[in-house]
């Protein structure tokens, strides 16, 4: 499976962001969708994930300010904030938990990260 993302760059305090994560491969049911970010020096932290039509999870540093969305029929999930701080530069990574087939176990999969720089 990969996944691939787009909606990154340089975005001024204040403006918004939407990000893209669209998986493609060898795919039968997708579980939890979400969006991780890593800021230099820092861990990688949860930003968003949704479980099927489940009511989204937020991390507490994006909640009120945050939209997670997916598309099964494209098997994508879009992440979308606003407004954006400063805090809010890190490298952004998409996570898809999907199987092949009926009898595959679950597998974890990671998108190469998008760089978002909030700057003015």
């Amino acid at each position: 499976v990969q996944l691939v993302e787009s909606g990154g760059g340089l975005v001024q305090p204040g403006g918004s962001l939407r990000l893209s994560c669209a998986a493609s491969g060898s795919i039968f049911s997708i579980g939890v969708m979400a969006w991780y970010r890593q800021a230099p020096g820092k861990q990688r932290e949860l930003v968003a994930s949704v479980y099927n039509d489940d009511a989204p999870n937020y991390g507490d540093s994006v909640k009120g300010r945050c939209t997670i969305s997916r598309d099964d029929v494209k098997s994508a999930v879009h992440l979308f904030i606003n407004p954006l701080a400063p805090e809010d530069t890190a490298v952004y990574y998409c996570y898809v938990r999907s199987r092949s087939s009926t009898w595959a176990g679950w597998r974890n999969y990671w998108g190469q990260g998008t760089q978002v720089t909030v700057s003015s």
